[in-house]
């Protein structure tokens, strides 16, 4: 879905995003001079012990049809991993 709106910056050429940047962590800016556009590409940065999982097709995959699974009702009940001994 597209969306536009029109926003004026203050007296120092500010602009406020507000609720157009509900959980970004930061903006890729990319500049077209001879078009005179200014696009900002949103960001949401991940921890890095999160990373892996992202750097990892295979494991991504597995997680998105686990979850995909899931939301079917496509589940199986194997163990209680809180009770199991170590």
């Amino acid at each position: 879905m597209t969306q536009a709106c029109v926003l004026k910056p203050d007296a120092k050429g500010r602009i406020t995003l507000g609720k157009l940047a509900k959980g970004v962590s930061s903006f890729h800016v990319m500049i077209n001079s001879k078009k005179g556009q200014i696009i900002l590409e949103p960001y949401t940065e991940i921890p890095l012990k999160e990373s892996w999982l992202f750097n990892n097709k295979k494991a991504l995959e597995q997680l998105n049809n686990g979850i995909k699974e899931s939301a079917k009702g496509q589940v199986k009940y194997i163990e209680d991993f809180h009770t199991r001994s170590t």
